[in-house]
């Protein structure tokens, strides 16, 4: 059946090696473009959105959705040594499930990088106003910060838009520089957090139980997002099966512990109360702590800087993305035509413009909660993947390889469907509607212009 047809991983890599994409890219800069992409996201934007959901717990919440994306990441870390190809988890289920499925895939996969873009720029513009506030006693009109529109949240799109267009490699030079900025600026947090610690702020732990855990748990599990974006750069890894596992899981490593440090340090330092529907919850709670306005000013400019680099990493691996699907014919093939400096000019301009105008109109919540369940989607059909290939190719070489297959990816299959379960049914029912406005263009275009589906017959079958 031709919606079931799996693209051949020795093609997939063929098609990856003759790639016009320059190969540039090592273990360091690997992990950069993770870390980048993923730490900042959530504990700088959404803590707020998580805190009156999970109360105190909502440091568990981080570490509960780090678990879950732990085992999703053993099975990415096999799959992106094993199918070291851009495209990510797209890619990973052509080789395994079959083109429906994987335009399915890549199709969560478009709302998880291009929807998550727009929430973290909105996020900035939030941290943009403190600091502004802070260093100069002056703040942005409410009519261009959210009131009408969020003109900050698109600048910073379209300014990452441009640094993308410089080149791979200059991207991700001001990816390391940028995320070294924002560990050390988290630190500073915790420094400053610990002092004004509070055990009552802690009281009671748990006010919603397992539920208020989990409910949280979902939310931010849009902060974990980033850790695959390594596997998108597959085509532009110099040792792509060493280096993509260990990128891979170091950087899930590195934004786990983190994330857990800081919301505890924050939710004893300033209470739930304080941090509860800010956009800028840490700036929120060392305004709390201290009426000095340097760390305040000092958070909120480290924020600035650290949360573009998010928007410049995630918007990288949007546009790989559809780089792999426009090579396969399933979306137009401008999207993977490669301009004077090596980067696919057409489509990261289409991409930014669109973020852009999406980051300046939809709110924050709605947004976080819409990635939450692309991503889940995504992350669920990964570890399906993996039990997949060990029956099709036990033979293919792999890099990483999962432990205890299949218990492994079942149970992180398991705990993606959990936290699925605890999304709002408006998130659904927008995922509904995002997923039947996918499959008529899988429909109406995309199977129509198939590069597999137009092999077939030449082929012979």
């Amino acid at each position: 059946m031709s919606l079931l047809r799996t693209k051949p991983v020795d093609q997939l890599t063929g098609d990856g090696g003759h790639t016009a994409l320059r190969r540039t890219l090592g273990l360091v800069p690997l992990i950069a473009l993770s870390v980048g992409a993923t730490l900042g996201t959530g504990i700088f934007v959404v803590l707020g959105e998580a805190a009156p959901v999970a109360g105190p717990a909502v440091a568990v919440s981080f570490a509960v959705a780090g678990l879950a994306a732990l085992f999703s990441a053993l099975s990415y870390a096999e799959l992106a040594g094993a199918v070291p190809v851009s495209g990510s988890a797209y890619s990973y289920t052509y080789a395994t499930l079959g083109e429906l499925v994987a335009w399915v895939c890549g199709w969560c996969l478009l709302l998880e990088y291009g929807v998550s873009v727009a929430a973290v720029a909105t996020g900035w513009s939030g941290y943009l106003d403190a600091f502004l506030e802070a260093a100069l006693g002056v703040r942005l009109p409410e009519a261009i910060t959210g009131g009408v529109v969020d003109l900050p949240a698109a600048v910073v799109v379209l300014l990452a838009t441009a640094v993308l267009l410089g080149g791979v490699r200059e991207s991700a030079a001001v990816t390391t520089v940028t995320t070294v900025l924002k560990v050390l600026v988290l630190l500073f947090f915790v420094v400053v957090a610990v002092v004004g610690f509070q055990a009552r702020n802690l009281e009671p732990f748990a006010p919603a139980g397992v539920a208020g855990i989990t409910g949280a748990a979902s939310l931010v599990f849009f902060s974990f997002i980033g850790f695959d974006a390594a596997s998108t750069a597959g085509e532009e890894a110099r040792n792509p099966q060493r280096d993509l596992p260990r990128a891979i899981m170091i950087s899930l490593a590195i934004v786990t512990v983190v994330y857990v440090v800081v919301a505890l340090t924050a939710v004893g330092a300033a209470g739930v109360d304080a941090l509860t529907g800010s956009d800028a919850s840490l700036a929120t709670a060392l305004g709390q702590l201290t009426d000095e306005v340097w760390p305040v000013a000092v958070l909120s400019a480290g924020a600035v800087v650290a949360i573009a680099s998010v928007v410049l990493t995630v918007l990288y691996g949007q546009t790989r993305v559809l780089v792999a699907m426009s090579r396969d014919g399933l979306v137009p093939k401008v999207f993977s035509r490669v301009g004077a400096r090596r980067v696919p000019t057409s489509n990261t301009v289409i991409v930014g413009v669109v973020v852009a105008v999406l980051a300046a109109l939809v709110p924050l919540g709605q947004l976080a909660e819409a990635t939450s369940i692309g991503t889940l989607v995504a992350f669920g059909l990964v570890n399906v993947g993996v039990i997949v290939l060990r029956r099709t190719r036990p033979d293919l070489p792999r890099g990483f390889r999962t432990p205890w297959v299949p218990v492994v990816p079942l149970l992180g299959l398991g705990l993606c469907a959990l936290l699925v379960a605890g999304l709002a049914p408006a998130t659904w029912l927008a995922f509904g509607i995002w997923t039947v406005v996918g499959l008529v263009v899988y429909f109406a275009y995309g199977r129509r212009h198939s590069t597999l589906a137009r092999q077939a017959p030449a082929q012979g079958e």
